[in-house]
């Protein structure tokens, strides 16, 4: 009697183990648009005397935990196009320029800083660095074919680069 009723329990135990069913229905799918690669042609409008900036929103929220990378066309006008990462620092002489970035999920802040006046500048200036832009925002999922993104290893490829781990049709560019 005594190694019966220890197996009885075991018995008992496992039975309402295995018969505890999981009825979350928390669980609700989420829509995203990406992995997709969309531009946006625009003049930087004046911020400050030394930025000039643009705030695009996104079509649709990205989750929390995704990442948004951006690229500035640096050939416009220019047949095949050379996309430069952001952030991008310029120099001319003892002064400097940088195109930044930030991102929430629902839009992306492009920006242009300065330690010298770009209100000052000539036309050519504002043509090559502020007027008719074309910057290639890509939205990345955190989390692509069961691999985590890397922030830090996204930041050190090039457009070609994270287009083809991501096998983006790039083809196929949207617009925001």
């Amino acid at each position: 009697m005594k190694k019966f009723l220890p197996l009885l329990l075991l018995l008992v135990g496992s039975l309402f183990i295995f018969s505890c069913k999981d009825d979350d229905d928390d669980y609700v799918p989420v829509e995203v648009d990406y992995p997709a690669v969309y531009d946006v042609n625009l003049n930087l409008t004046q911020i400050a005397t030394n930025n000039y900036g643009y705030n695009q929103p996104f079509n649709r929220p990205m989750l929390g935990q995704d990442i948004v990378l951006v690229y500035r066309k640096s050939n416009p006008g220019e047949s095949g196009s050379i996309w430069a990462p952001l952030p991008k620092k310029y120099y001319f002489g003892s002064e400097d320029m940088d195109y930044t970035f930030d991102f929430t999920t629902t839009d992306v802040q492009l920006d242009l800083l300065a330690n010298f006046d770009l209100s000052a500048q000539n036309a050519s200036f504002k043509n090559t660095y502020l007027n008719g832009q074309t910057f290639r925002i890509v939205l990345v999922p955190a989390v692509y074919g069961n691999k985590n993104a890397n922030t830090s290893d996204l930041s050190k490829m090039s457009y070609e680069e994270v287009i083809a781990k991501y096998k983006i049709d790039d083809s196929k560019v949207g617009t925001l």
